[in-house]
C-alpha cells in the first residue's frame, strides 16, 4: 500500500510509516527468539551454542543471496512507476531466473564447505557436531529463504507493502509452531529448528504465488518474457549486486567476532547467541525508524521539499535517541531475568556474559539509533558511496575489537565490537549529513505534486540476530502523479 510522506508534520509521518516496518522487524525477530528459548531449554546450552556458532557463517553465505535479490525488485518498482507493463513482466522472469541461479548455487556448493568452514573458525570441538548439521540443513533448504524473499520484494514493488507483512507473519507464526514440534516434541534436535524455518518458508512461497496468480495481473509473465536480454540482466545484476556486497561487509566483520567468541569457549558463544536474540529484538524499533527516514527523505527530495528533509532529519534523530536511551534502559534493568529464559540452571557463567554484553550495548544504545537515521537519510538522498564506506569503517572496527581487544581482555573486549563499530559509523555520517543539510538548506522551496513510495526494505530471515545494525536499502524508486509526469512531459 502506497504512503504519501510529503504532507502533515514530520515526526508523525515518519513514526506512521515506521509501524509496519517495526512490526515485520519484531515478528521477525520474535521468531528467532521463540527458536533460540527452545533449544536452549529444550536442547541445552551446548546445543544453544552449536546453532549460535553458525550465525555469521549463515550470514555470509546468505546474506549476500537475498539481499542481492531483494536488489532485483528495484527495476520491477521503476517498471510499475513508469505504467510500463511489459517492463514489469521482463523485469520479474530476470529476477526470478537470476535468483533461482543463485538459490541453486548456493544449494549444491553451501553444504560442501560447511563443516571444512566451521573448522577454519575454530568452532569448539563439542559443538562442531550439530553446527554442521545445523548449517547444512539450513544452506539445503536456503532457497525457500531466497525466493520469499524475492516474491515479498516484487510484491511491495508494485505498491502492496501490506500483503508481504501478512505473510511474513504467518510464516513466523508457522515456524514457532514448527519448531516446538520438531525440537520439542519430535525430539529431531538442531535439525528441526532448520527445518522449521524451511518448512514455514517454503509455505509462504507458495502463498506469496498463489497470491500472486489471484490477484496481482500485474506480475503474470508471459512465454517470451523469459528470453530475458543481457541488458535486463546487467541491469538487475547492477542494482542487485551492491545490496549484497552491503551485506557481505557487515557478515565478515561478525565472522571475525564469531572467531574470537570460539577461541573464547562454549559459554562465551552461548552468552554471544542469548545477546544477539535479544539485542535484535530491541532494535527494531530504531532499525524502522532509520527505514522510514529513508522513505520519507525519497519521497520530499522528489517534492522538491528541501526544508521538510531538514526538519524531519532533526526530528527522525531526537525520536531515535528518545527510543534508544528507553531501550537501553529495559535491556540493563530486565536483561539478566530475560536471559534465564534461554538457560536451565548451571548456567550462572552463561548469564553473567550475556548480561555484560547487554549493559554494554544498552549504555551505548544512542550510537546505534543515530547510525540507522542518519544513513537513512543519505540513502533517501541518493548517496550510496557514505553508507558503504560506513559498512567498511564497522568491519574494520568490529575485526579490531575481536583481534585486539579480545587478545587484551577477553570477553568484555569482544563485547566492546558492537558499540566500536557504531561509533566508527557516526564519525563519518555526521560530518557527511551536516554536508547534506546545507546543502539543502540552500535549495529552494518548490513543492510539487505528492508523491508516494511503498517499503523496500530488505526482508530476510536469517540466523545471525546479531546484525542488529543491518540496513540493507537499494535506491528507492519515487513515483509521481499522472498529472506530474504529464506536466513534466509537456513542460506546462
Amino acid at each position: 500500500m502506497s504512503t504519501t510522506l510529503t504532507t502533515g508534520r514530520p515526526w508523525r509521518v515518519i513514526l506512521a510509516f515506521s509501524v509496519p516496518l517495526l512490526i515485520g522487524n519484531v515478528v521477525q525477530q520474535l521468531y528467532q527468539f521463540t527458536d533460540a528459548v527452545v533449544v536452549g531449554r529444550h536442547l541445552g546450552v551446548n546445543s544453544l551454542a552449536a546453532v549460535g556458532a553458525t550465525g555469521s557463517l549463515i550470514f555470509l553465505l546468505m546474506g549476500f543471496a537475498w539481499g542481492m535479490s531483494s536488489g532485483f525488485a528495484i527495476p520491477t518498482a521503476q517498471a510499475f512507476g513508469a505504467k510500463d507493463a511489459d517492463g514489469v513482466r521482463r523485469s520479474v522472469a530476470t529476477g526470478t531466473l537470476l535468483t533461482g541461479a543463485a538459490s541453486i548455487l548456493l544449494t549444491i556448493a553451501g553444504p560442501l564447505v560447511a563443516e571444512p568452514l566451521l573448522v577454519v573458525m575454530q568452532t569448539p570441538p563439542e559443538l562442531l557436531a550439530e553446527a554442521t548439521v545445523f548449517t547444512q540443513v539450513t544452506l539445503v533448504t536456503g532457497s525457500a529463504v531466497m525466493f520469499f524473499n524475492y516474491l515479498a520484494a516484487i510484491i511491495r514493488a508494485i505498491g502492496d507493502s501490506r500483503t508481504p507483512l501478512i505473510f511474513l507473519i504467518v510464516s513466523c507464526a508457522l515456524n514457532v509452531g514448527l519448531v516446538i514440534l520438531l525440537v520439542g516434541t519430535l525430539d529431531w534436535g538442531v535439525a528441526g529448528a532448520a527445518w522449521a524455518t524451511a518448512i514455514a518458508q517454503a509455505i509462504s512461497v507458495l502463498a506469496c504465488l498463489e497470491y500472486a496468480r489471484r490477484r496481482l495481473p500485474a506480475l503474470h509473465v508471459r512465454r517470451a518474457d523469459w528470453r530475458i536480454s543481457r541488458a535486463d540482466a546487467k541491469e538487475h545484476l547492477r542494482l542487485g549486486l551492491p545490496m549484497g556486497f552491503q551485506a557481505s561487509i557487515i557478515a565478515i566483520g561478525l565472522l571475525i567476532v564469531q572467531v574470537a567468541l570460539n577461541t573464547i569457549g562454549p559459554d562465551a558463544v552461548a552468552a554471544y547467541t542469548v545477546f544477539a536474540r535479544i539485542g535484535s529484538l530491541a532494535s527494531a524499533l530504531l532499525a524502522s525508524l532509520g527505514l522510514a527516514t529513508s522513505m520519507y527523505v525519497a519521497q520530499n527530495l522528489g517534492a522538491r521539499r528541501p526544508d521538510r528533509i531538514r526538519r524531519g532529519v532533526t526530528q527522525a534523530i531526537w525520536m531515535s535517541i528518545g527510543a534508544s536511551v528507553l531501550l537501553g534502559a529495559l535491556m540493563i534493568a530486565l536483561g539478566e531475568p530475560v536471559v534465564r529464559m534461554f538457560v536451565g540452571d548451571g548456567s550462572e557463567t552463561v548469564v553473567e556474559m550475556a548480561h555484560l554484553m547487554l549493559v554494554v550495548n544498552g549504555l551505548t544504545y544512542a550510537l546505534l539509533g543515530v547510525l540507522f537515521v542518519l544513513r537513512g537519510a543519505l540513502q533517501g538522498l541518493g548517496q550510496a558511496l557514505i553508507p558503504t564506506v560506513t559498512g567498511v569503517i564497522e568491519l574494520a572496527m568490529r575485526v579490531a575489537a575481536a583481534i585486539v581487544l579480545g587478545q587484551l581482555w577477553g570477553f568484555i573486549g569482544v563485547a566492546l565490537s558492537d558499540p566500536l563499530a557504531w561509533l566508527g559509523a557516526v564519525v563519518i555520517l555526521v560530518p557527511a549529513y551536516i554536508s547534506a543539510h546545507r546543502r539543502l538548506k540552500a535549495l529552494p522551496v518548490n513543492p510539487e505534486f505528492a508523491t508516494e513510495t511503498s517499503a523496500m526494505a530488505v526482508v530476510g530471515p536469517h540466523e545471525a540476530a546479531n546484525a542488529v545494525d543491518l540496513v540493507v536499502t537499494g535506491s528507492i524508486p519515487v513515483v509521481a502523479s499522472k498529472r506530474k509526469r504529464r506536466r513534466a512531459r509537456t513542460g506546462n
